[in-house]
């Protein structure tokens, strides 16, 4: 028996619904937010990730799926979402659009770590990206669709976290304090967080060992270093978050995983789904379109993994709608009468009813213990009284009670 690869999941036919039920929130969400839906490819060029994703982050270092094709050319199965809308809003030609541009995206993401609970090596993301504006009120307009989100999925008691980490102007400075602080403390740090000291000190602030943790909570804070341009956004940030009553907490070690961020970053988070338990996180990456070979363009997005969503809510015991059960099993009296209850079950489908019929050449007795196994709602048997008078009995197998209607009446009925 071949099984299936470590760390993916099969999406099995009985649990799908769960599926259908958050992405059909998110498209309604979409369309309320003037939301475009963008699909980029499962895999790109390698280095689209190691220019933009940053070279110093674990994904690149540890995570991604990268591989030479038949033409010796290296290809990486995308291990994010926003790298790859990048790539093609340069391509496309996007930017000659009227800005700004905010689109979302559903897609699988691929990352080499160990498997557990709802971090798989096959995941799948959900993802908004709002491109063409420098202005605050983009980053309010990007957290309130995540919040938004949230609220109608029926998930409560989220904290959100959120910091400025500075622009080019005022990183650097940043930078040099951290670079300081750490190589004083370089004793106290793993190996990655020493070798990342003058490479790029704030992927330390990253880091998840205990004893960099330790370390972490005396390092230099950001915000202390903002230039004005920056203390004024994200002053404006929160100034709108608090207009729409979205309750935050600042945290002044946040950093998200990914070089790309720039000035505002922000993380939804829950206690419900272990240690890291990060459901949503996004931010500004104004310098990531110039940094793959575009023109400087401003941008801000979050994405989440629709798994961890799904372990939240049952940990959470927010329920998710089950799936309709089929509408009309129809039986035929006798195999006679066979094509006629094909000719009705194809009436049913065409006017939006959901019909079956049994594919398996039961018997007229199994047929019928089939369809109260099988949870249908109606029952109606085809034979020579309903092809001769047009009338059809449904049976109700909840409460056994028959109705007659003809034709016109039977879709009706169910239109009701």
């Amino acid at each position: 028996m071949i099984n299936i690869p470590k760390g993916t999941k099969d999406i099995l036919p009985q649990e799908s619904y769960k599926w259908h039920f958050i992405e059909n929130i998110i498209r309604e969400l979409s369309s309320i937010h003037g939301l475009l839906e963008i699909r980029t490819p499962t895999f790109e060029h390698t280095e689209l990730f190691l220019r933009g994703v940053g070279d110093t982050t674990d994904i690149v270092n540890k995570e991604m799926y990268s591989f030479l094709d038949k033409g010796d050319r290296s290809i990486t199965l995308k291990p994010e979402g926003t790298a790859g809308v990048a790539r093609a809003y340069i391509e496309n030609g996007l930017g000659s659009l009227p800005q700004p541009i905010k689109m979302y995206y559903l897609t699988s993401v691929f990352r080499y770590e160990k498997p557990q609970a709802g971090r798989l090596r096959e995941h799948h993301q959900f993802g908004v990206e709002l491109f063409g504006t420098y202005h605050p009120l983009a980053d309010v307009e990007i957290i309130s669709i995540a919040s938004s989100f949230f609220r109608k999925l029926g998930i409560e008691g989220l904290t959100l976290k959120i910091n400025n980490i500075g622009c080019k102007k005022c990183r650097q400075n940043y930078n040099d304090a951290l670079k300081e602080f750490f190589s004083k403390n370089s004793e106290d740090l793993c190996p990655i967080c020493n070798a990342r000291i003058n490479k790029n000190p704030l992927r330390v602030l990253d880091c998840k060992e205990l004893s960099c943790k330790k370390v972490i909570l005396n390092a230099p804070i950001c915000t202390d270093f903002l230039c004005a341009e920056c203390k004024a956004h994200k002053e404006t940030v929160e100034q709108g978050l608090n207009s729409l009553s979205i309750d935050y907490t600042n945290d002044p070690y946040l950093v998200r995983g990914l070089d790309y961020y720039t000035g505002t970053v922000f993380e939804f988070v829950s206690e419900k789904i272990g240690a890291q338990g990060t459901v949503c996180g996004g931010g500004r990456y104004n310098d990531l379109v110039e940094e793959i070979g575009g023109k400087s363009t401003p941008a801000v997005g979050f994405g989440l993994g629709i798994e961890r969503l799904l372990l939240l809510m049952e940990a959470m015991g927010v329920l998710i709608r089950e799936k309709e059960t089929t509408e009309v099993f129809v039986i035929p009296q006798n195999d006679s009468f066979q094509n006629e209850c094909l000719k009705v079950i194809s009436y049913l489908r065409e006017n939006g009813i959901s019909a079956e019929n049994d594919l398996s050449g039961r018997s007229f007795k199994s047929q019928l213990k089939y369809a109260n196994k099988m949870g249908f709602k109606y029952l109606m048997v085809i034979g020579e009284t309903e092809v001769n008078s047009g009338i059809f009995s449904l049976k109700n197998m909840a409460n056994g009670e028959i109705i007659e209607l003809n034709k016109i009446e039977l879709v009706s009925f169910f239109r009701r």
